[in-house]
């Protein structure tokens, strides 16, 4: 299967004034701590408060005629992004979470009309949920990241930083399965091929980080992270977001809890935003010195922001956080 720019200027036409146009903002804490501009893509403006709503709307907007109802596999964003795509559409939505997934996250795909099944602890699980009601209700299944559409959405992002912004040296991507990774970097190589695309993700449970360095797509055990939307496996028959990602990834970078907690930390006090930990990772990687000093303009996507508050608020006071089997001892911002 083939995948080039051709397939994101398609999704550009479906996506215009729906999904698209999200702000380009500066930050200028973090371009002072990197000494180059600094960008943030604030996808946690669009409807949904996160991207996945380009590729689910790329995604149904191209089903055939006739279909009656989709279902997916989500750890939250893509499976709201395939409910008001479904929505909108008119059409039957059922997503599959796993127990993993935040309450948060969960009433909010209920509240846009889809129904929700929850089943096991991992992604996989809630996969082969999803398969099963393709197998027994005839529906048809969205993939969360190796789906052309998906990808092809998703991939506007990037052209659209571009856009706005020519002069990017760096973008910095948050990396779970691929599908938003992917769809960047192929957009943002065809309009400068010497830009760097670096994947950014957690240290624990990095299925696609595990999969690149293996050579071939890998498991991983998945665990409960501040960057929740970045668990998940990738597929073990994946056709398209990770040969993407092999092929158009200039690197990858892991970056741990308490980074996580103090990229959230930074975002809010000094950018007044509020984001999810997965939103956050290149901020992470940035302030925790952990990527090569950047010859130009730095960009990247703040994700989502379909967090629990109770849960940011503990974090941006300096409380003790629990996340299932996590705990972040509490620490103020700047202690």
């Amino acid at each position: 299967m083939t995948f080039s720019i051709t397939n994101i200027l398609q999704a550009r036409r479906v996506l215009r004034g729906i999904a698209d146009a999200t702000p380009l903002v500066p930050s200028p804490f973090m371009s002072r701590v990197c000494g180059q501009d600094f960008w943030l893509k604030l996808e946690i403006a669009q409807p949904i408060g996160a991207f996945k709503l380009r590729g689910a709307m790329n995604a149904v907007a191209n089903l055939p005629e006739g279909t009656k109802g989709v279902t997916c596999c989500s750890t939250g964003n893509h499976g709201r992004g395939v409910a008001y795509a479904a929505a909108r559409r008119g059409i039957r939505a059922v997503i599959c979470m796993s127990n993993l997934v935040p309450q948060a996250k969960v009433d909010g795909i209920k509240a846009l009309g889809a129904e929700v099944v929850i089943c096991g602890q991992s992604q996989d699980e809630a996969e082969a949920e999803s398969r099963r009601l393709v197998a027994e209700q005839g529906l048809v299944e969205i993939s969360p990241f190796d789906d052309p559409y998906v990808i092809a959405g998703q991939g506007t992002i990037g052209y659209e930083m571009l856009e706005a912004c020519p002069e990017l040296d760096t973008l910095l991507v948050p990396l779970s399965g691929g599908g938003l990774a992917a769809g960047v970097a192929v957009a943002a190589k065809a309009l400068d091929p010497r830009i760097k695309v670096i994947g950014i993700t957690m240290e624990r449970g990095a299925a696609m980080h595990a999969s690149l360095a293996a050579g071939h797509p890998v498991e991983v055990e998945e665990v409960s992270s501040l960057a929740d939307s970045l668990g998940g496996g990738i597929g073990q028959g994946n056709r398209l977001s990770f040969p993407l990602c092999r092929d158009y990834l200039d690197d990858t970078v892991l970056v741990s809890e308490e980074e996580i907690r103090s990229a959230m930390q930074t975002l809010f006090f000094e950018d007044r935003l509020i984001a999810e930990g997965a939103s956050v990772v290149g901020l992470a990687a940035t302030l925790a010195g952990k990527l090569p000093k950047p010859a130009g303009p730095v960009g990247t996507i703040l994700t989502g922001r379909n967090l629990d508050m109770p849960t940011f608020a503990k974090l941006v006071s300096g409380q003790d956080v629990e996340i299932g089997s996590l705990s972040l001892k509490g620490r103020s911002y700047g202690a």
